[in-house]
């Protein structure tokens, strides 16, 4: 449920974006760092654009390769898969060489966050979008403090560290900073959203509802990750960033 939530509201945010910044059917060019196994990347390919995913684990590059091996002739012509690390962009391809780079559920592992993002900016082209999906660390305390952890809730509002469902310890980021290094590096921010505002809590192990109760849930999970003040206290946040 945690991801059929996740993935169903990037794309319809993604969608968005997209449709309001380049002419409808042209056929971008198109990065997935970090692209696991390729949800979103193969979503893309599927509607027509060109793709190259960009992705360090080699399991998740097995399941990936496996999913893409089910499309039809045309979609797997325009997907190609790397094996590589994010912050090494600049060894595999050449600046203003996309139209859109994603990087979604990536950050949060990686120390120089500002200097990954740089390299990222600089593979756009001109008023090429940058979308980026991280750990919000403005609302640490939130699942915890749903939960009934009050000593993990007290603790997460002084830090920007927590411990994943996996167990690893990551960073979460949070808006104001992730504003001003966009800013920064030439990509300033145009849009940001949450994302599972309700539904974060849920067990990893949770189905998600089908038919009409799946609908009315991505409705309301829509509607808040647009609006304030529910955006601000999502467990992720979508933030998208144009290239100037």
């Amino acid at each position: 449920m945690r991801n059929t939530v996740r993935q169903e509201l990037v794309a319809r945010q993604l969608d968005e974006q997209i449709a309001g910044r380049f002419p409808v059917g042209r056929r971008l060019r198109i990065l997935d760092v970090g692209m696991g196994q390729g949800t979103q990347a193969l979503r893309l390919a599927r509607a027509g654009h060109t793709v190259t995913g960009l992705e360090s684990d080699a399991g998740m590059l097995t399941v990936a390769r496996e999913a893409l091996a089910d499309e039809p002739a045309g979609i797997r012509e325009r997907f190609r898969m790397l094996e590589g690390d994010g912050r090494d962009t600049g060894v595999h391809f050449l600046p203003g060489s996309f139209d859109v780079v994603l990087c979604h559920g990536v950050l949060m592992y990686v120390e120089d966050r500002d200097a990954m993002l740089a390299g990222l900016a600089r593979m756009l082209a001109p008023g090429g979008l940058l979308s980026l999906l991280v750990r919000n660390g403005d609302a640490l305390a939130m699942r915890p403090g749903l939960a009934g952890d009050w000593s993990a809730a007290l603790t997460a509002f002084d830090t920007d560290v927590y411990t994943n469902r996996l167990g690893l310890s990551v960073r979460a980021d949070r808006l104001a900073s992730l504003t001003a290094t966009l800013a920064g590096i030439a990509a300033p921010l145009q849009a940001w959203y949450g994302v599972r505002v309700f539904s974060d809590n849920v067990a990893n192990e949770a189905e998600p509802p089908v038919g009409d109760e799946l609908e009315q849930l991505l409705a309301a999970e829509d509607r808040a990750g647009r609006t304030d003040p529910y955006r601000a206290v999502a467990a992720l946040l979508h933030l998208c960033g144009v290239r100037g």
